[in-house]
């Protein structure tokens, strides 16, 4: 099992673990998105798809009681913030300036034009961001920005992504056509995702660009 075929296929994947692994599945879903959200060199693993995967796996199987699935699942992201967090404040500002192989300079720069523009929000914005959702934390560790402020956002954050996802999977992801078409919804929520974030970089280049040539011409 490769990780691409992990995340197009989630459904069937956790499916398997929860035959395999009995309760176990609140431990591995715990670790997913507690290493997804705590480790600046993990934003590629499955977030949303995976949340709302869960929900609809609860409804159907009824193997996993969705309110303790979704607290548990809202520690493990409160958890993995707060980690990234002391991780980025730890390295401090200087992770801006250095080259390092296992963290992607380029998502890191995405987030930090995305504190600029948004400041404390962007920790519950980014919770639906794929790649800034891991890179948001770290940055506001780096930044440091204040503790308290951080982890009010961080559990609003954390209690609007979960929330939302695990109950509209539990509410409509057994309905037939969501089964039938689920690769489909998982390439649709991906792109959904991410969406936001290359508009917003784009424009962002864009702006410079043009104010740039503005500058020049003068």
């Amino acid at each position: 099992m490769n990780l691409f075929d992990f995340i197009l296929h989630v459904d069937q994947h956790l499916s398997e673990f929860i035959t395999n692994y009995g309760t176990w599945i609140y431990g591995i879903l715990f670790l997913i998105i507690f290493v997804e959200t705590g480790l600046v060199v993990m934003p590629f693993l499955p977030g949303d798809s995976l949340l709302f995967a869960a929900g609809a796996l609860a409804a159907s199987t009824g193997a996993m009681n969705p309110w303790l699935l979704g607290f548990i699942l809202f520690v493990a992201a409160v958890l993995g913030d707060t980690l990234n967090y002391h991780i980025g404040k730890f390295i401090g500002p200087r992770v801006f300036e250095m080259h390092n192989r296992f963290i992607n300079k380029e998502h890191l720069m995405k987030t930090h034009y995305f504190f600029e523009k948004h400041g404390g929000k962007t920790i519950i914005i980014a919770r639906f961001l794929p790649f800034i959702r891991t890179f948001a934390p770290f940055v506001a560790g780096a930044g440091e920005m204040h503790y308290r402020n951080f982890l009010i956002f961080n559990m609003v954050g954390a209690a609007l992504w979960v929330g939302s996802f695990v109950t509209i999977g539990y509410l409509f992801g057994n309905l037939p056509v969501i089964k039938d078409n689920f690769t489909h919804l998982i390439f649709g929520i991906i792109i959904l995702s991410v969406l936001p974030g290359i508009i917003g970089y784009i424009r962002h280049k864009f702006f410079n660009k043009k104010q740039k040539v503005t500058q020049d011409s003068k």
